[in-house]
């Protein structure tokens, strides 16, 4: 029989298993069912920081604007879970093809999301998404794999 830090992890894989499936079809409904209403974002676009679940939402429609198709991926996620607290680390890649037709590869991230289980549902409270720095170009490195 499984623990239940085990039942809450299994939970918490399939709830960021949701990010793909929301990001691949496209649907904000799913996206908007992961995050707490008060998230802090951390992501790689301005400003630098998005406070509430409209703004987190806000950050994800360009993806639907941009893209005909979307590709997400997530690699070697890693989590550590407690009674009602969680975090986990993943490296992250978004692709697809533009409504122009050019096909992006896409570049990986790194992600680092902070969960809280609020009234027994587990939710995404705090989410970072960062590339390496070039300190000496002050520029992202965008061309590394995992």
């Amino acid at each position: 029989m499984p623990t239940q830090r085990e039942i809450d992890e299994a939970e918490i894989r399939r709830l960021l298993g949701r990010i793909v499936e929301g990001l691949q079809g496209k649907d904000l409904e799913i996206l908007k069912r992961l995050y707490a209403p008060d998230i802090v974002s951390f992501d790689i676009e301005q400003p630098l920081q998005h406070v509430g679940l409209e703004a987190k939402l806000k950050n994800w429609a360009p993806v639907f604007t941009f893209f005909d198709r979307v590709n997400y991926e997530v690699r070697d996620l890693t989590l550590t879970v407690r009674d009602d607290v969680a975090f986990g680390h993943a490296f992250a890649r978004l692709s697809g093809t533009l409504k122009d037709g050019t096909v992006m590869s896409g570049m990986w991230v790194r992600a680092t999301h902070c969960l809280q289980k609020i009234d027994g549902t587990w939710l995404i409270v705090h989410d970072q998404v960062s590339v390496p720095l070039d300190v000496a170009s002050g520029k992202g490195v965008v061309d590394l794999e995992p």
